[in-house]
């Protein structure tokens, strides 16, 4: 059980990105576990009026349940921020850097963190020629959840060069970020505040970790803690919290990792960090806390202790400032 006095909260979900179903499902949760520790929740399904919304709720802090634009991308935040509103999960550079993986990179990988190399590339361009050797990966360079992810292989379906009539994210996006496919094993670790969680595998039953082996029951079996040597376990925490404080996430945020087996640390390389991770019955953050002893509530409690920390702080900052 959390310190925290009873609060009102707006609980922001919904919108409209290609995750809009995930969002009302983690924001549902998140407010029946607020309204269970005797909270006052205002649910808000995110439409063009809801500034209009948030003034209405007048809220002591927001908690953002969305995924994916506008809601992950800053364009919220920075709403949020001239309401002078307080709101868990990351600020306004942080969202615009981490949700675009080439900026992401950007910011990371001369401070060492190991993360693919790679491209973008116009779409059109594919169509003429791969613009790496098979197999590599392509996926938009600003959505989260795997939206929109294709592995492009020597023998693969979508023609060679690929063709335009082949279903894939170049029918949805003029741009693209194109990486060497990395063998091995998918791994993600949790940062909560200033503490990495722990590390879980995912193993996809068919395919890849693409969206519907996140979201779907069944389609994914999350090994938590990972079965991995002890040395790629405490690394996979190092940066997935390096990065965590390299980009100035707030709350939490999730770091997805891909390891090949075969070359021991040197084969970890950081994919993503998500700053909004879901907060859903199968996500991945409520799991790693549930079994460091955190249940639901008390997760959802300590992410908005943690904003309100963070707004007191900076307040006082502007003080002395």
């Amino acid at each position: 059980m959390s310190d925290l006095p009873r609060l009102n909260v707006a609980v922001l979900m919904g919108g409209w990105s290609s995750e809009r179903p995930v969002s009302l499902t983690s924001g549902e949760g998140v407010a029946g576990a607020l309204e269970a520790r005797g909270h006052t929740v205002t649910r808000i399904d995110m439409g063009r009026d809801v500034a209009l919304r948030l003034a209405e709720a007048a809220p002591d802090v927001v908690f953002n349940a969305l995924h994916g634009t506008p809601g992950e991308d800053g364009t919220v935040q920075g709403m949020m921020d001239l309401m002078g509103l307080t709101y868990t999960h990351s600020g306004l550079a942080t969202s615009v850097i981490a949700i675009d993986k080439e900026l992401t990179k950007q910011a990371l990988v001369p401070h060492g963190i190991p993360m693919p190399g790679g491209r973008v590339v116009k779409t059109a361009e594919l169509y003429s020629h791969d613009p790496l050797p098979r197999p590599y990966v392509l996926k938009p360079v600003n959505e989260g959840s795997s939206v929109g992810v294709a592995i492009v292989t020597a023998e693969g379906n979508y023609g060679n060069p690929i063709s335009p009539d082949a279903r894939g994210p170049w029918q949805e996006f003029d741009e693209l970020l194109a990486e060497p496919f990395i063998r091995g094993r998918e791994l993600t670790t949790a940062v909560l505040g200033d503490q990495a969680l722990m590390v879980t595998e995912l193993k996809p039953k068919t395919g890849f970790y693409d969206f519907d082996a996140k979201y779907t029951d069944g389609l994914t079996e999350h090994v938590c803690p990972a079965e991995i040597p002890d040395d790629i376990a405490q690394a996979c925490k190092d940066i997935a919290l390096r990065a965590h404080k390299l980009l100035g996430c707030k709350g939490t945020s999730r770091s997805d990792f891909r390891w090949d087996d075969e070359r021991g640390v040197e084969g970890l390389f950081l994919l993503e960090v998500n700053t909004q991770p879901g907060m859903t019955p199968l996500s991945l953050v409520p799991e790693q806390a549930r079994h460091l002893g955190m249940d639901y509530p008390d997760l959802v409690e300590a992410i908005l202790a943690e904003a309100i920390k963070d707004a007191a702080a900076a307040k006082t900052r502007k003080g002395a400032g």
